[in-house]
């Protein structure tokens, strides 16, 4: 049996009149979108347009939750208390789910997005509120999680379905926890470079850290950030390297 992968991408983080991405063309080589949702980045707008070109492509659409941080990216930390912070993800799924319904689309996962996601690597509270906030409305989504993270550990514990992302332009510590944009070499952008590495991630199931290790790594889902600025050449050359080890891209849900 063939041996396929999920490749997901970041999608609808411009807002109003600003672009971010280039998401008409991305569309075309990818399997899962995983859409803003407005707190970071998207609109009500982009994220009908999003769906709509995802349905186009057959991709799947999941929402990409985040801190209510337009001014930072959603790349900040903050406190949020349990229920706010709950409310915050459910109101996001919610408003993603209707432009879904809108386009006769199911909406398939969840993916954290920014500080959301990397608290929730080593924070167990958080991890919790963000698998309870989406068992409370949506419990068949799938959420995408790290390699032995906290929300990967939860998830589990709770029976969520999750999938294991691992990411082709950040690089890792030896703990698997990403490298914080704010350090040098956290984001990769040389597009034959990154498919290397993620050709070896999926075949080998190893990857190097930032300094020097090897670790183990298993994925089931690859993603690129939108926002990287090699983030098309990088994926058409990523789905070209995997075709070529005989790896198909195709959806996770299918």
């Amino acid at each position: 049996m063939k041996k396929t992968i999920d490749l997901n991408c970041d999608m609808g983080e411009s807002f109003g009149h600003y672009k971010l991405g280039n998401d008409d063309e991305v569309i075309q080589y990818i399997s899962s979108a995983n859409v803003a949702c407005g707190f970071h980045a998207g609109d009500p707008n982009i994220m009908d347009h999003t769906v709509k070109i995802a349905k186009e492509h057959g991709v799947e659409v999941g929402a990409h939750p985040s801190l209510p941080d337009l001014a930072g990216f959603g790349r900040r930390n903050m406190d949020i208390p349990r229920d706010e912070l709950m409310n915050l993800i459910i109101y996001q799924i919610g408003a993603l789910d209707i432009f879904c319904q809108k386009h006769g689309v199911n909406m398939t996962h969840v993916k954290p997005h920014g500080n959301l996601n990397n608290m929730a690597d080593s924070d167990e509270q958080l991890a919790i509120n963000i698998v309870d906030a989406i068992l409370s409305v949506r419990p068949d989504l799938t959420v995408f999680v790290k390699p032995h993270s906290q929300l990967h550990k939860v998830a589990e514990r709770k029976g969520l379905p999750f999938k294991l992302e691992i990411f082709a332009d950040r690089s890792y510590h030896k703990d698997f926890s990403l490298v914080s944009r704010r350090e040098e070499g956290a984001v990769i952008s040389d597009p034959e470079f990154v498919a290397e590495r993620i050709i070896r991630m999926v075949t080998e199931g190893k990857v190097k850290a930032i300094t020097g290790e090897e670790i183990e790594v298993n994925g089931e889902t690859i993603c690129v950030h939108g926002d990287t600025p090699t983030a098309l050449e990088m994926i058409k050359i990523i789905k070209r390297r995997l075709e070529e080890a005989g790896i198909e891209v195709n959806s996770p849900f299918a």
